[in-house]
């Protein structure tokens, strides 16, 4: 799968899944760590890739604008884990989510709970 971490998480969290085979950058790779969420939402959606980040706000830009791409992995209370248990976090989910990612959800991962949300949000047309 082809991911774009957000400042939000470690560079190592990005490294991590690069180490397991996926396609994985942060945001600081292609030079976008001052990047507004809109700047990283836009590369993610060009460049298929799902969008990874604890920040919450993804989710919002995803109902405002009525997409169903980028799909986007929330992390929440989930900060006091270090970037290599986060990554085999969702490494570990990603059989479970990988067909809804592909299709266009947001899947938000909390320490004892995973959701799944279909996109688009609030009843567009999507694509």
């Amino acid at each position: 799968m082809r991911f774009l971490v957000d400042n939000a998480l470690s560079p190592v969290f990005a490294e991590e899944l690069a180490k397991s085979g996926h396609d994985a950058l942060h945001v600081r790779d292609v030079g976008m760590q001052a990047a507004t969420d809109e700047e990283i939402f836009d590369l993610a959606a060009k460049e298929g890739r799902i969008i990874v980040s604890a920040d919450t706000d993804f989710g919002m830009i995803l109902a405002l604008r009525r997409t169903a791409e980028p799909s986007v992995v929330i992390f929440r209370r989930s900060s006091g884990r270090r970037p290599e248990q986060q990554a085999k976090l969702l490494l570990g989910q990603l059989p479970r989510v990988a067909d809804s990612l592909e299709r266009g959800s947001v899947v938000v991962i909390e320490e004892d709970r995973l959701r799944v949300r279909a996109l688009p949000i609030g009843g567009g047309t999507g694509r």
